[in-house]
């Protein structure tokens, strides 16, 4: 195994990506692309109108932050129960919006 990654619904017309990992050996080969493409076809298959997600802050996360905004997720306040945290950051796509990479198999890879 290279990479995993989770969907929880939310809402009917929401979800959010709860985790998504790759091995460290496999940064940087396209695993993270992958892996968020393959989700993002499962929530629109789900019917879902909106994936949010909640990561991390620290300089770790930087190509994580990368990857949600080259598929076009958007800043955004806490979802769901979550609160304002100094350690999050949070960021959500609108399937909808054709113009926010809703067609992600043309995105590049971090």
């Amino acid at each position: 195994m290279v990479g995993c990654a989770a969907l929880r619904e939310l809402a009917p017309d929401e979800a959010e990506l709860k985790s998504m990992r790759t091995v460290p050996s496999a940064r940087g080969r396209g695993v993270g692309t992958a892996l968020l493409r393959q989700v993002l076809d499962e929530a629109r298959a789900r019917g879902y109108r909106r994936v949010s997600l909640e990561t991390g802050t620290h300089a770790f996360f930087t190509p994580a932050h990368q990857l949600y905004a080259a598929h076009g997720f958007l800043p955004c306040a806490p979802f769901g129960t979550y609160v304002e945290d100094p350690h999050s950051r949070f960021f959500t796509l609108d399937l909808g919006d054709a113009s926010a990479a809703g067609n992600t198999s043309n995105a590049s890879s971090p």
